[in-house]
C-alpha cells in the first residue's frame, strides 16, 4: 500500500501536472490542420516537437533549481540575460500568457455549447472565466490532485472518440500524407499544444512542499511532456474518422455522427482541458507578478483576472491565428531564451541539477528549429 502511495505521489500526481497543462486549447485545432498538411507529416511534428519540449522543459527546471532565488521567467532573464532578457520577456511570459488564456476564453463557447447549447454567448464566457478565476487560488497540492483528476478524464473521453471514429479509419487514410504547400501549417499549433514552461515551478513546487527534492521531478517532467502526443494522436484519429468535414475547433464537424452522450462527454472534456491550463497559466502569471515585480498578492490576482475578458471583449475572437501566432512567435521566444538562459546558468555550481552538459550541435539545431519559425510566421 505504501508503495502504491509513493508512485502517485511521486510519478503519477505530478506527471498529471504537467501534461494536464499541456493538454488545452491547441489539441482543438489539430484535426483539422494535420488534414490539411498531410497526417504523416504532423504525426513527425508530435513526436519532434515532443522530445524537444521534454529537453525545454528539463532546460528550465534546471535553472529553477540552480538559481539561489524564487523567481519566474522574467525574473531569471533579468538574472541571466540582463536588462534586455528582462524587459523583453515581459511581452513573453505576461502579455504572452494573458493572450494564450484569452484563447481558452474563445474555446470555451464551443465546448459549452455541447453542454448548453441554449444559454447566449456572454454568459458562457462569463461562467468559463469565472470558474477559472476562482481556482487561480488554490494550494499547489489540491491543484496538483485536480490535475490528476482531470488528465484521467481527458484520456476517458479521448478513447470513447478514439473508439467511435475507429470504424472509419478508411477515410484517415485516404488523406494525404504530406503536403508541401502546407507543410507548415501545423507549426505553430503544435508548438502551442505541446507548451508546459509554465506548470514547471508548480511542479518544482510540489515536491519541495512534500519535503522532497526537486530533483526527483526529472521522470515526471519527461513524461508530462511525451504523454500528451499519446492523446493527441487517438484525438486527432478519432476527430478525422468522425467528421465529414473537419471544423477549426473540431466540434462542429461531428455533431451529427456520434451519440449525444459521446457529445455531452466531449464538452466536457473540452471545458475541464481548457479550464486546467487556464489555472496553471494564470497561477505563473500572477506568481510572475508577485516575485519578479514584486506586485502585493491582491493586485497581480486582479490583473491575472481582469485583463483575458478584457482583451476578449477588445476584439481578440480568432481562434486558430491566436493559438498559431502564440506557438510560433511567442512561445518560440520563449524557448529561445530558455535555452540562452541555460547556457548561463548551466556554468553555476549547484547540488541540483537536471542536465549536466548537451552536445552544441543540439543547442544550435535547437536554437535553428525557433528562429526558423519565428521568421517564416513573421513573413508569411
Amino acid at each position: 500500500m505504501e508503495s502504491i502511495k509513493k508512485i502517485f505521489s511521486q510519478f503519477i500526481f505530478p506527471t498529471s501536472l504537467l501534461a494536464s497543462t499541456i493538454i488545452g486549447a491547441g489539441m482543438f485545432a489539430l484535426p483539422y490542420l494535420f488534414e490539411k498538411s498531410g497526417i504523416i507529416l504532423g504525426l513527425f511534428y508530435l513526436i519532434f516537437f515532443g522530445l524537444i519540449f521534454a529537453l525545454i522543459h528539463l532546460m528550465y527546471a534546471d535553472i529553477i533549481v540552480r538559481t539561489p532565488e524564487n523567481h519566474r521567467f522574467p525574473g531569471y532573464a533579468k538574472i541571466y540575460l540582463g536588462k534586455f532578457g528582462y524587459w523583453s520577456s515581459i511581452f513573453m511570459a505576461i502579455f504572452g500568457a494573458l493572450l494564450v488564456l484569452t484563447v481558452y476564453l474563445i474555446l470555451s463557447v464551443s465546448f459549452i455549447n455541447l453542454i448548453a447549447p441554449f444559454l447566449p454567448v456572454f454568459y458562457k464566457i462569463i461562467i468559463f472565466w469565472l470558474i477559472g478565476s476562482v481556482a487561480l487560488f488554490w494550494k499547489i497540492n489540491e491543484l496538483a490532485f485536480s490535475e490528476f483528476l482531470i488528465f484521467g478524464g481527458t484520456a476517458a473521453i479521448v478513447l470513447a472518440v478514439f473508439g467511435f471514429g475507429f470504424g472509419n479509419f478508411e477515410k484517415v487514410f485516404s488523406l494525404p500524407i504530406f503536403d508541401f504547400k502546407n507543410s507548415y501549417l501545423p507549426f505553430g499549433a503544435v508548438l502551442f499544444s505541446m507548451y508546459g514552461r509554465s506548470a514547471i515551478p508548480a511542479l518544482l513546487g510540489y515536491f519541495r512542499n512534500n519535503n522532497e527534492s526537486p530533483i526527483n521531478g526529472k521522470v515526471p517532467i519527461i513524461l508530462g511532456s511525451l504523454a500528451p502526443a499519446i492523446i493527441y494522436i487517438l484525438f486527432i484519429f478519432g476527430i478525422l474518422g468522425l467528421s465529414e468535414a473537419v471544423s477549426e475547433d473540431s466540434v462542429s464537424g461531428i455533431s451529427g455522427n456520434i451519440p449525444q452522450l459521446v457529445l455531452l462527454g466531449l464538452g466536457f472534456l473540452g471545458i475541464i482541458c481548457l479550464w486546467s491550463t487556464y489555472i496553471v497559466i494564470g497561477r505563473d502569471i500572477k506568481k510572475s507578478l508577485e516575485h519578479d515585480f514584486k506586485f502585493p498578492w491582491i493586485l497581480s490576482g486582479l490583473i491575472v483576472v481582469v485583463s483575458p475578458i478584457l482583451l476578449y471583449f477588445s476584439g481578440f475572437q480568432n481562434f486558430l491565428k491566436l493559438v498559431e501566432f502564440s506557438g510560433a512567435v511567442i512561445i518560440g521566444l520563449e524557448g529561445i531564451y530558455i535555452i540562452l538562459m541555460w547556457l548561463k546558468a548551466s556554468k553555476v555550481e549547484s547540488e541540483n541539477k537536471f542536465l549536466t552538459k548537451l552536445n552544441p550541435l543540439i543547442i544550435y539545431s535547437l536554437l535553428l528549429v525557433f528562429i526558423g519559425g519565428i521568421v517564416y510566421k513573421l513573413i508569411y
